[in-house]
């Protein structure tokens, strides 16, 4: 039986298996959590104390600010940072530190904050959360494999992590037979993209001039994509 924590994880699926141009499932599951937080983020969520005090402390990665700034919810955005700048003065000033070891203190509080997000930090939570669940799909339905195995890929990073947690949560002959499978995936999508991206090269040969492109024509980006993840603001179809 379904449960509603289940849900998003097998609609990104049924949709990748229905629809290979949706990539790697991960990917979308990753985008919707990203939309959700940066909406709720610039809601209501911004004037609740507990949030702000995180997001005063966390602030944002550039590709979240980017995110919101898109929203074009300026005043939310304004209110945020006008508290975050408080936060990070303090960092600057080496948060009251003597002034023998401002600097040091100064500089290891700067790193810290900019190296925090507090978007990244809420997705990374919930992704895990969903990255389990598709590794316990595969054991408690008997249905996943199959849907499992007609995904058109997982990126390289989202395939790593998932099969690392298989790894260590799986017995040895579930996990072989889950990870022929995961394998299997990407071996034949690196194979479609290593024909793809040489058949681009080759077409900028002149003796290729009168030959059609074939699939290749956005071959570089779809590779970019696979080994990176679906990229931020990506306009050929990403949204992360």
């Amino acid at each position: 039986m379904e449960q509603i924590y289940t849900i998003p994880v097998n609609e990104a699926f049924d949709r990748s298996a229905e629809n290979p141009a949706a990539g790697c499932p991960f990917c979308a599951l990753y985008r919707k959590l990203e939309e959700d937080e940066v909406d709720i983020i610039l809601g209501a969520s911004m004037m609740e104390p507990d949030i702000r005090i995180k997001t005063n402390e966390q602030g944002f990665c550039r590709t979240h600010y980017s995110l919101m700034l898109r929203k074009k919810r300026k005043l939310g955005m304004a209110l945020i940072l006008e508290s975050h700048l408080a936060n990070v003065r303090r960092a600057l000033n080496g948060d009251g530190a003597l002034p023998g070891g401002r600097a040091s203190k100064a500089l290891t509080s700067l790193d810290t904050l900019e190296n925090s997000c507090y978007i990244c930090s809420r997705i990374d939570k919930n992704f895990e959360a969903m990255m389990r669940t598709a590794v316990y799909l595969w054991e408690s339905d008997p249905d996943f494999p199959k849907k499992f195995a007609a995904q058109p890929l997982f990126c390289l990073p989202h395939y790593r992590r998932m099969t690392a947690y298989a790894q260590k949560k799986m017995n040895k002959k579930v996990f072989r037979d889950f990870y022929n499978a995961a394998h299997g995936i990407e071996e034949k999508y690196i194979d479609t993209l290593t024909n793809d991206v040489s058949w681009f090269a080759k077409k900028f040969d002149y003796r290729y001039d009168e030959e059609p492109w074939y699939n290749s024509k956005d071959s570089v980006e779809r590779t970019v994509k696979f080994l990176t993840s679906d990229p931020v603001g990506d306009e050929t179809g990403g949204t992360k």
